[in-house]
């Protein structure tokens, strides 16, 4: 029927599945394709949505310099009163990540922890979840990693994550604990936090992340 928010809604949502599963390339087709309709529809209030997970899916494909204005752009838009703020704290744990990737761990660390705060004053504990994992990423990429402070962190969001049915994020929880214990030399350890992380990701389907575990254990 061409019904442009029913269009931009299926968009966003789907892009987002696809993003989760770790089908990149269907995600960008899918959230660009949305992004577009907002603008042509102008509909500003919905586009920093879709905008913000298409941010995320550049990030995730390796694209950092396309995905990191984007998200940027989103946190501008909600600190100008332009975005819901309903939507606000993932978008910012995907920032948090991006500017972990892009070697900025003071703007990284800032977020997340703005982000954790969020969470847990409005009572939302699957946001609470994601960002504790990203506090737990960032800690592990710091040279040489913040070994017990990544750990805690992992573990936290892996209990909450486990208690709220989040099953891949207990994954990533177990992915980012083997990469943890590979460089501290528990080998032992990191092949347990391996191994239960790739059977996971296979049972959901997400190949991806599984063939992302192969990759890590090398």
């Amino acid at each position: 029927m061409d019904d442009p928010f029913t269009l931009v809604e299926a968009c966003r949502h789907l892009g987002l599945l696809y993003l989760r599963k770790g089908d990149l390339a269907e995600a960008v087709s899918v959230l660009e394709r949305g992004h577009r309709l907002c603008q042509a529809w102008n509909i500003p209030t919905w586009l920093h949505g879709v905008a913000s997970f298409l941010g995320y899916a550049y990030v995730v494909s390796g694209r950092l310099a396309d995905g990191l204005p984007i998200l940027e752009q989103f946190q501008q838009a909600v600190l100008m009163g332009m975005g819901s703020r309903d939507y606000l704290t993932q978008p910012i744990i995907y920032l948090s990540e991006a500017y972990g990737l892009a070697n900025r761990d003071e703007d990284a660390i800032r977020l997340a922890n703005q982000a954790l705060d969020f969470s847990r004053r409005h009572k939302r504990p699957t946001h609470e979840a994601w960002a504790l994992r990203a506090l737990g990423e960032i800690a592990s990429h710091h040279n040489p990693p913040d070994t017990e402070e990544a750990e805690a962190f992992y573990r936290q969001a892996m209990v909450l994550a486990d208690e709220l049915g989040m099953r891949p994020l207990v994954a990533h929880c177990h992915n980012g604990l083997g990469k943890l214990c590979g460089h501290v030399g528990k080998r032992e350890d990191a092949r347990e936090h391996f191994a239960t992380a790739a059977t996971m990701y296979r049972e959901m389907g997400m190949r991806f992340w599984a063939e992302q575990v192969e990759v890590n254990r090398l």
